[in-house]
């Protein structure tokens, strides 16, 4: 059968990080490959807590790793709206790098070639290519793919539930691999089987879910004003060879299985791993003990000076919905004595044709359009009513940079404001990013 191990983090970080390493080389492989070269891929989407995969499990990954012999790298390309750069001086990435002694890749500042996705296209032909066929890959991702005979690959995502993708955990963890402006075009019901097409690309030789602070619900971004009930205190890593495996055990911590979540239930029918739990042996905890299920879906609460529109006839969760209904909590909740509200939210397709006198009436008169469904069919009609400096636009089905710049504009924000760190370092690291090439999409600093 395939093993799976669960080890508890309250015995310690590096004491759990190393059984897990111990019962996989039990089973009779080598942690390393001839080469010797390991690349982690850690899950820094964002620097916001919570979200990310502690420093302290990939101190303890990097040391055992180092213990054995191991070439080590560190890489990630943070999500839409962030620099890789900033992730990593924030959250400590670049610190433990550095301390220890190991190199770190800013994969968002690689060249790239590009691949194309296998899973079922969207049915819809827009001349505007939000149905987007192809993907760039770092050259890095590149390399590992070209010569897994010899190169180790090491996936630590956080063990969080998605409000997109109902679980984000090591096959949900690589969306980190395609470039921004790739990620968000089609990022609608199509996205599960689009994780799926980059996990067929490239498969983690070892995938270690880290929960030691806990595992979050009602998605993978909560505000923090309300981490008391939004992270559940689970204090536990969840490791394997199988990364279908691990996810599956992940998921069914939160009391999901597999038939609940998409992505996991595509990568079992391509025979891409172990997704059936009654033939994977779980090993440390008894799965048993976790009898609860979990809210992944967004906690249905925002702010009440924020009109939202939704549309009757589509309106995927997947992004045009759940992309700026996150950012909208977190700004308004995390952020609540600077925060304004007194705008629209305009999603998904079929809508009122009295929809601006609605608006109106209820004295809204500035917003923000969401994906091109709402584009297209109302938003060019109240950008003419209201004036195009009031009406913003958000293309692709999840462009989280653009959105991010309208919801801050229309809140009376700045991006400033969300970073903990003072606007002259930042702006050295965005420099230096931009100097590297970067390809991030950020929003407007201005």
């Amino acid at each position: 059968m395939t093993e799976v191990y669960i080890e508890d983090t309250n015995q310690g970080i590096k004491s759990a990080v190393n059984q897990i390493f111990s019962r996989i080389r039990k089973s009779g492989q080598s942690i390393l490959k001839s080469s010797k070269e390991d690349y982690i891929k850690v899950n820094g989407i964002d620097f916001k807590k919570h979200t990310y995969t502690s420093p302290e499990v990939l101190e303890a990954v990097i040391l055992y790793l180092k213990e054995v012999g191991a070439d080590v790298y560190v890489m990630e390309n943070s999500t839409q709206g962030n620099f890789t750069r900033i992730v990593f001086a924030i959250t400590g990435y670049k610190e433990v790098c550095e301390k220890i002694g190991v190199k770190f890749i800013y994969l968002d500042e690689e060249d790239t070639e590009t691949y194309e996705f296998k899973g079922k296209p969207s049915a819809k032909d827009d001349p505007k290519g939000y149905n987007l066929m192809t993907f760039r890959l770092p050259t890095t991702i590149v390399k590992i793919m070209e010569n897994r005979d010899s190169i180790t690959y090491i996936n630590l995502p956080k063990l969080k539930t998605h409000s997109m993708a109902v679980v984000t955990l090591g096959i949900k963890n690589q969306w980190g691999f395609p470039q921004h402006a790739d990620r968000g075009k089609d990022h609608n019901y199509n996205l599960h089987s689009k994780l799926v097409d980059v996990y067929e690309l490239i498969k983690p030789d070892i995938c270690i879910i880290d929960g030691s602070g806990g595992g979050t619900i009602h998605g993978h971004y909560p505000p923090t004003a309300w981490e008391e009930k939004l992270v559940i205190p689970f204090n536990i890593l969840i490791g394997g060879r199988d990364t279908l495996a691990v996810d599956v055990v992940g998921a069914r911590i939160f009391g999901l299985n597999i038939n609940e979540v998409p992505h996991l239930k595509i990568a079992y029918e391509r025979g891409l791993g172990e997704g059936d739990l009654n033939k994977i042996k779980v090993v440390g905890k008894d799965l048993e003990e976790y009898k609860q299920k979990y809210e992944w879906d967004l906690l249905q609460k925002f702010p009440e000076n924020v009109k939202i529109v939704k549309g009757k006839d589509l309106l995927c969760r997947e992004g045009c919905q759940n992309n700026p209904l996150t950012l909208l909590q977190w700004l308004a909740f995390d952020y609540p004595e600077k925060f304004k509200g007194g705008w629209f939210l305009v999603m998904g397709k079929g809508h009122s044709k009295n929809l601006v006198n609605q608006l109106k009436a209820e004295g809204f008169t500035k917003g923000l359009f969401a994906g091109y469904c709402a584009i297209n069919e109302v938003g060019e009609k109240l950008r003419t009513e209201f004036g195009k400096r009031k009406v913003f636009f958000s293309g692709d089905c999840n462009n989280l940079a653009e959105t991010l710049t309208a919801e801050l504009k229309l809140s009376k924000m700045s991006v400033f404001d969300l970073v903990p760190i003072p606007i002259e370092e930042v702006t050295k690291l965005i420099m230096e990013a931009k100097k590297h090439g970067s390809k991030a999409l950020i929003p407007a600093l201005r």
